[in-house]
C-alpha cells in the first residue's frame, strides 16, 4: 500500500514527502522528477517545446508506472488529479491523501518558485492561482481518501496526521519508528 499526497503547488506535498520517508523508512517516488528525467530537461521546457498536452501524457504514463509500486510515498504534481485515469491508477494500491492550503498560504509558499510555466496566460500569480483552484477543487475532494489542510501546519504536523489517520491500516504500524 503507498501513500500517494496530490494538491496544489506550495501545499507541502514535496517537504512532506520527505520527512515521512524518514519516519516510516519508506522510499519517495517525486512524479514530476521522473517526468524531468523521463524527458531529459525542466518542465518549463518540456512545456514550451511540447505543450502541455504532452506533459499531462508523460504524468499519466508515470500514473500507470507508480500503481505496480508498494509501500512507497508518492509525491505527485498537482494537475495529476485532471485525467480521472491518473487517480484509478494512483488509488490500485495506495490511499490519496489531500493537502490543501488557503490561498494567501500558497502564494506565500510558491511566490519566488521558477520550476513550473504559468497555467494561465495574462493573469497575474494570485489571480491564476485563485482560477487553477476553483477548476480543480471539486477533483481533488472526489479523489482524496483523506484531506489535510495545511495552512497552518508545519509539515512535521501534517506528517503526525497521515500517521494518526492511518495506524489503523496495518501495513503503517509495521513502518512507524518510535
Amino acid at each position: 500500500m503507498n501513500i500517494v499526497l496530490i494538491g496544489y503547488r506550495g501545499t507541502g506535498k514535496s517537504s512532506v514527502a520527505r520527512i515521512l520517508s524518514k519516519k516510516l523508512n519508506l522510499p519517495v517516488f517525486n512524479m514530476d522528477k521522473e517526468i524531468i528525467k523521463k524527458a531529459g530537461m525542466p518542465i518549463p521546457q518540456i512545456v514550451e517545446k511540447f505543450g502541455w498536452d504532452r506533459f499531462r501524457d508523460m504524468e499519466s504514463e508515470i500514473a500507470e508506472q507508480v500503481s505496480n509500486l508498494d509501500n512507497c510515498i508518492i509525491d505527485t504534481g498537482g494537475g495529476v488529479i485532471l485525467r480521472g485515469k491518473n487517480i484509478g491508477n494512483l488509488r490500485e494500491n495506495g490511499k490519496i491523501f489531500w493537502l490543501r492550503a488557503d490561498i494567501t498560504t500558497i502564494v506565500k509558499r510558491i511566490k519566488h518558485g521558477t520550476h513550473r510555466p504559468s497555467l494561465i496566460k495574462g493573469k497575474s500569480f494570485v489571480d491564476e492561482i485563485e482560477e487553477i483552484l476553483a477548476q480543480r477543487r471539486e477533483k481533488y475532494k472526489k479523489a482524496a481518501d483523506y484531506i489535510i489542510d495545511t495552512s497552518k501546519l508545519s509539515p512535521s504536523d501534517i506528517v503526525g496526521k497521515i500517521v494518526s489517520l492511518t495506524t489503523n491500516l496495518n501495513w503503517i504500524q509495521y513502518f512507524v519508528k518510535n
